[in-house]
């Protein structure tokens, strides 16, 4: 996935979409703390910000390719976070909700070690109705809507700012394709030209109203008063 990420439109746009967030929280950036980081794609992103970045997973083998690439990664489960009540200015956990059984747990530790005033960047896959064979290769336990979401987030403490839909221009093709998937679709990128034609389809998200409508995905941003 670290290899993928670099060259896969979704992960491209999911980077983009960061990157828009962080510039509408405007300076000074501060410490932020990338949950389930991975290889730290998301996370380079916040240190090209300006912010002073921790990056956490699950994986050791995530962590060392996080360090190999320069970052300050560490081994810690979202649900018990290894560092001090309100130590950070952002918190970021992008799809890493869904993989976790206790995802109020994870949602109080955010709260937890984020400063009063400090803000969350949440990403989620939506709706139950498009479970399918990617959602079990990739350990899913769930797909949120609206609703769920947001009471997990305010069942911690956290404000809930707002919540909108991505991906929802190419929801029927995904939905589509995952009907006859018998495995995760987070692989190689397609094809050049395909690749960059479904890049561009997510980018017109950027200006067209649709937040509002069904998508693959929920993204949410919140605050600790």
């Amino acid at each position: 996935m670290s290899d993928v990420e670099d060259r896969h439109w979704w992960f491209r746009e999911k980077r983009r979409i960061l990157a828009r967030e962080l510039r509408r929280l405007g300076p000074p950036p501060g410490r932020a703390l990338d949950i389930g980081a991975a290889g730290g794609g998301n996370s380079r992103v916040l240190v090209s910000h300006g912010w002073r970045t921790v990056v956490a997973d699950l994986s050791p083998t995530a962590v060392e390719i996080a360090r190999a690439r320069g970052l300050d990664a560490h081994v810690a489960d979202a649900r018990d976070l290894p560092w001090a009540a309100e130590s950070f200015d952002l918190v970021t956990a992008f799809e890493i909700l869904e993989h976790i059984e206790e995802d109020g747990v994870a949602a109080a530790e955010m709260f937890r070690v984020l400063r009063p005033g400090g803000t969350a960047l949440i990403t989620v896959p939506a709706d139950m109705r498009l479970w399918s064979p990617h959602d079990e290769a990739v350990n899913h336990v769930r797909r949120y809507d609206r609703a769920g979401l947001t009471s997990v987030i305010a069942g911690s403490g956290l404000v809930v700012d707002e919540v909108w839909s991505w991906n929802v221009l190419l929801r029927p093709l995904i939905a589509l394709y995952r009907t006859r998937s018998t495995g995760s679709d987070i692989d190689d990128p397609p094809i050049a030209p395909v690749n960059a034609l479904l890049g561009a389809v997510v980018a017109a998200e950027r200006v067209l109203p649709v937040r509002s409508l069904p998508g693959v995905s929920l993204i949410l941003r919140a605050h600790r008063p």
